[in-house]
């Protein structure tokens, strides 16, 4: 029998990660400029060993690039109602246009999102504002996490998750 790795996430947070939560994607180019923007979807694989994200194109034209070039993607999580936050990081990010075929995904996440931030005081109407895209200027970005940091504020923020490789187990 082929020895499964352990899982780079405990469930909880594959959990909390694919309900649909705030959702940061950033990068840096190959002389080590960052960019980031704000996700306007994510799927995550049950046990999240594969996450996909999707970026405005129009919006995000550097990010798509540095991540085209160098492979490299950081990914945050956050629960606004709790600020519970993840940072998940790969090396190997593909890069594809978003299809019909994503579009399921896309509206659960943005009925996700809608309660999320309406717990914190906005009515769904800013989250459809905010979330706002045509399918044919998406890009969905896939990636196997590599790694992963409790990124939560507080003494533990930055902290391999214990699940991570490095972390103490």
């Amino acid at each position: 029998m082929p020895d499964t790795p352990a899982p780079l996430l405990p469930p909880e947070l594959v959990t909390m990660m694919g309900k649909g939560v705030s959702v940061i994607v950033s990068a840096c180019s190959l002389d080590m400029r960052p960019s980031i923007m704000r996700a306007v979807g994510c799927t995550i694989a049950p046990r999240g060993h594969s996450i996909t994200v999707y970026l405005s194109r129009q919006q995000s034209r550097q990010l798509i690039q540095d991540i085209a070039s160098t492979g490299r993607i950081a990914v945050v999580f956050s629960e606004p109602s709790s600020h519970r936050t993840v940072q998940v990081k790969a090396a190997r990010a593909r890069i594809r246009c978003a299809e019909a075929s994503d579009e399921p995904a896309l509206e659960c996440y943005v009925a996700s999102m809608e309660e999320e931030i309406q717990r914190v005081g906005y009515a769904p109407v800013f989250t459809r504002a905010m979330l706002a895209r045509r399918l044919d200027d998406l890009v969905a970005i896939s990636f196997e996490p590599a790694q992963a940091f409790d990124q939560t504020p507080g003494p533990q923020a930055g902290a391999p998750l214990p699940h991570g490789p490095g972390s103490p187990s």
